[in-house]
């Protein structure tokens, strides 16, 4: 297809300082998960603004705005929910008012991701000012709400509920000038561990549950820094990088990397500060690579030596999701996020690719401050962290592909920036991509690895 790269540039750079205002407006709005309401709003002015077919709010609070007549879709996302600022002394600013310079945005929420919002709506303006919608396609342009608290179940409830599939979506997530085709899946497990009260001045008459977690703890720690050669007792989960644990996906891991856990969280319960602890429970952040699932996550656990050595005191589940949004929408889920690769012959990957090289050449780009974390790295790749694309292709299959504005150092850290530059990029390479979509190239399954859904029948 014929692309006229000097217009889609310049049409991109004309848009800069409405993305940059349109930013920095979003920022001033906090939009903490289940909190979105006034994001959403600036977001749907901004659509209307720019003369979106249509734009509307589904039942769990997500914004969709359309452009384009056509019966197939393809979509972009950017969530529009950012964490919170954590302690407001390690800002050197206002998160939610900043300030500008001529190469960053700074506050909360500019990498992750309100940035991708900005961009992907301007970047579809430019594809009906070129006229570059696919004939047959409609373009959807979607702000998801609670990825932060739940990544993926926005796109739960719009494939479920609104009835949605588009044929792929990109991912505005950031990507730092990269386009990502992957991402490792995570769980979020808890381990709960009884014990028996007693006064704390004689404790051995009690069974002190914070005691029993303390050595749940240590082999949880050594599951996660271990080696995996044959004498180590609990092989460390480095083990799936290897053809001798993992034969099916040893090389699927190495591209998203090793998986990982962490105790994140800790709870007890004690009738007093001077009685022995009756219960205690921890959350576990688990990353999974290719070829591990869920099951094998929770019983990896279950088999610790410490766990099986308490036994029915110990119980390991996952964690389930039902906080209400911001409408009063309550979508319940599993906190179970699936790993995914597409391959990179993929069309939708392809076009973003053809894009690229097009538009900027092979080697990822960027403002200036930016280029010491791109350099040298290959412009496909993979995400560290989890986006939506858990639901899109982890438990649908829909084919999603990332390039986003920012860069994931960013996320969740004060002081957080974007560069201006990334916003103008990834609007022209949506416009492009999209209209460069080979759809004469599609094959019957994107997908590389997939880890699917669990046995909930989650609707």
């Amino acid at each position: 297809m014929t692309l006229d790269c000097s217009a889609i540039r310049a049409a991109a750079e004309g848009y800069r300082a409405d993305m940059v205002r349109f930013l920095r407006e979003m920022i001033s709005h906090p939009s903490e998960s289940c909190e979105e309401k006034e994001v959403v709003a600036c977001i749907k002015a901004e659509m209307e603004k720019l003369g979106y077919d249509r734009v509307e709010v589904d039942g769990l609070g997500n914004v969709i705005g359309w452009m384009g007549e056509g019966e197939k879709i393809i979509a972009i996302d950017a969530h529009v929910d950012t964490v919170g600022i954590g302690n407001r002394d390690n800002w050197t600013a206002d998160p939610y008012e900043g300030y500008e310079t001529d190469e960053i945005i700074y506050g909360r929420g500019g990498s992750d991701q309100e940035g991708g919002m900005a961009s992907a709506v301007y970047g579809v303006r430019i594809m009906k000012d070129l006229g570059l919608i696919p004939e047959g396609y409609k373009i959807m342009v979607v702000g998801s709400v609670q990825e932060e608290d739940c990544d993926g179940m926005c796109w739960q409830y719009i494939v479920n509920k609104d009835g949605i599939r588009p044929e792929f979506v990109i991912s505005t997530e950031p990507t730092d000038g990269g386009i990502y085709r992957g991402q490792r899946g995570r769980m979020e497990i808890r381990v709960d561990v009884r014990g028996v009260s007693c006064h704390g001045s004689a404790p051995e008459r009690g069974d002190n549950a914070i005691y029993k977690m303390a050595d749940i703890l240590r082999d949880i720690r050594a599951l996660n820094n271990n080696g995996c050669d044959d004498s180590t007792a609990i092989r460390g989960l480095v083990r799936m990088l290897d053809p001798k644990y993992n034969p099916e996906h040893w090389e699927d891991a190495r591209f998203l990397g090793r998986g990982t856990c962490t105790v994140s969280q800790i709870y007890f319960t004690s009738p007093s500060r001077c009685a022995v602890a009756d219960s205690c429970a921890i959350s576990v952040d688990r990353r999974m690579t290719a070829g591990e699932t869920w099951e094998s996550c929770l019983d990896e656990i279950r088999n610790l030596p410490a766990v099986k050595k308490y036994g029915e005191d110990v119980q390991v589940s996952m964690y389930m999701y039902d906080r209400p949004s911001w409408t009063g929408e309550v979508y319940e889920t599993e906190a179970y996020f699936p790993t995914w690769i597409n391959r990179e012959s993929a069309a939708h990957v392809k076009a973003l690719v053809d894009a690229h090289v097009a538009l900027f050449g092979e080697k990822r780009i960027g403002a200036p401050s930016s280029m010491s974390t791109r350099e040298g790295r290959p412009l496909t790749d993979k995400w560290t962290f989890s986006t939506n694309g858990v639901a899109i292709q982890g438990r649908y299959g829909i084919p999603c592909v990332g390039f986003g504005p920012g860069a994931e150092s960013q996320a969740h850290a004060p002081n957080e920036i974007t560069w201006k530059q990334d916003l103008v990029t990834c609007a022209a390479l949506y416009a492009a991509a999209i209209h460069l979509y080979p759809e004469e190239e599609q094959t019957g399954d994107a997908t590389q690895f997939r880890a699917g859904r669990t046995n909930n029948d989650i609707k």
